[in-house]
């Protein structure tokens, strides 16, 4: 064979190879045009303060819109405020429900139910139905077996217009289509609380051999008979497998605390700031037997917008979105300032003048715990309200001071600034008193924001010293920082 021959042949192969590795590549794909995509976002309207309502910033956090997109696009005007996705029944697909507001901030809030159609084999909205609530930054929704068969329902919690705690919830019809598999079995308005009593369940339904007991549904609303303003009237609900719906069972009386009625009325009175002034405090655990326990507490703090959990050795910081005044107390939703994703809708209520009833419940967008290790009981651990007259500064200034740390410039609107050289830092802060101590807390904004330094405020030969200290529920511990002085510029 003549090379000329063989060197075609070799050609012949090379090129081959070469045409199988662009194929394989995509390197084609560049110059074919692509079909146009339209993504779709939803939007959600939450409050930045009560009663204030904010679309831009919301939309423009990509954290809310890439936990709230709906399998398929919401009609124009529809805003979406939750989303819970769960897997079919049939485990063949994921089912999805939507909560959402058409039209402004007064229209009713629905939910839908999207689920693929067995015969086009697409997602598409199945029902719309309204629910009892309607103050948009107040709803969670998630899934509960409340009747022990494994046929989860679902629960949406909220607040309607006149501030009442509303619960709606839909459980699946076995054997029915999509289009009518879930039906409404229970809805409750209630001035005071609704909460689902959960009781223990066997390990034969644990291992999925049984049923289990179902939960019942218990509201506390205004004796309306008594004097006293937390004396509550109960009222249970039970599941009747009858009716397929939760009906009342039982009502009773629980007395409340006896508590000076004119100070109670002006802390329930409704009027903004009053209840959020009166938890501004440290609020350690008390168990069921009455036993305090000093590794679990909560920090309240309305003035920074913030409320801090510690528990487990951990502490944990959540941004006061918002809050809503109830009948008995007030309802907080708080966002964590490092995991976005994760909410708290808290629901405080009075027991006494030292001492609140708390339930959370956790929203962490991919499954949502309605019992937490956070409810129950806290006392208040000592830490007064500001003063005024008898702090050395008030909670927020105009001043300049010179230290070992630079030039340090306090601004009225509760930002300071560190300047040392040609390095500035920056941040917030605050003077309150703990303990008769008047403290400063700064919380700087351009490192951790978990990074926060308290100092003990004291006076002498006209400078103020400043001592680290650390908040616990033993009360003010000093730490081995050495201390600072601010000099006053003039």
């Amino acid at each position: 064979m003549k090379k000329s021959s063989i060197g075609f042949y070799i050609g012949i192969v090379l090129l081959s190879i070469a045409l199988i590795v662009v194929l394989a590549t995509g390197f084609w794909e560049r110059f074919i045009p692509q079909k146009e995509t339209e993504e779709h976002r939803s939007r959600i309207i939450t409050p930045l303060e009560a009663g204030s309502y904010s679309i831009m910033e919301i939309e423009n956090s990509n954290a809310w819109d890439e936990n709230l997109s709906t399998k398929i696009p919401m009609e124009e005007g529809e805003s979406v405020i939750a989303v819970l996705n769960k897997e079919s029944e049939e485990g063949l697909a994921e089912e999805q429900f939507a909560v959402y507001r058409r039209g402004d901030a007064g229209s009713p809030i629905h939910i839908t139910f999207l689920s693929i159609d067995e015969n086009t084999r697409i997602y598409r909205r199945m029902w719309d139905v309204p629910i009892a609530a309607t103050r948009a930054e107040t709803i969670s929704i998630y899934s509960q077996d409340l009747i022990g068969d494994r046929n989860n329902c679902i629960i949406v919690t909220g607040m309607n217009s006149r501030n009442e705690h509303t619960m709606t919830i839909f459980r699946r019809a076995q054997g029915q289509p999509a289009r009518q598999a879930y039906t409404r079995i229970a809805e409750l308005q209630i001035s005071g609380s609704i909460v689902i009593q959960e009781t223990t369940r066997s390990q034969a339904y644990l291992q999925g051999i049984t049923r289990g007991a179902s939960y019942n549904i218990a509201s506390y609303s205004h004796d309306t008979s008594s004097a006293n303003i937390l004396d509550q009237i109960e009222t249970i609900y039970s599941f009747n497998s009858s009716s397929q719906r939760y009906e009342q069972i039982r009502v009773s009386r629980v007395p409340g605390s006896q508590i000076e009625q004119r100070r109670l009325r002006e802390l329930l009175s409704g009027a903004p700031g009053v209840f959020e002034n009166f938890i501004n405090d440290l609020w350690y655990f008390v168990s069921p037997h009455g036993t305090i326990n000093s590794r679990q507490y909560i920090y309240f703090d309305p003035s920074g917008r913030e409320v801090i959990f510690y528990g487990d050795d951990a502490q944990q910081v959540f941004r006061w979105q918002n809050s809503t005044p109830t009948r008995y107390g007030v309802y907080i939703r708080s966002q964590n300032i490092s995991i976005s994703t994760l909410l708290r809708f808290i629901d405080i209520e009075l027991e006494s003048l030292d001492s609140i009833r708390m339930r959370v419940i956790e929203d962490v967008r991919l499954r949502i715990t309605a019992s937490t290790a956070w409810d129950g009981t806290y006392r208040r651990a000592g830490i007064a309200e500001p003063r005024e007259a008898a702090s050395v500064l008030s909670p927020a200034v105009d001043a300049l001071f010179d230290s070992s740390w630079g030039r340090l410039t306090f601004n009225k609107s509760g930002e300071y600034s560190i300047t040392a050289g040609a390095n500035t830092r920056r941040g917030r802060y605050i003077f309150f008193s703990v303990e008769n101590y008047d403290l400063l807390e700064l919380r700087p904004t351009d490192g951790n924001e978990e990074n926060r330094m308290i100092y003990r405020v004291e006076s002498g030969a006209g400078v103020q010293i400043l001592n680290r200290i650390r908040l616990s529920v033993t009360g003010i511990l000093d730490l081995p920082d050495p201390p600072i002085t601010l000099t006053p510029v003039n």
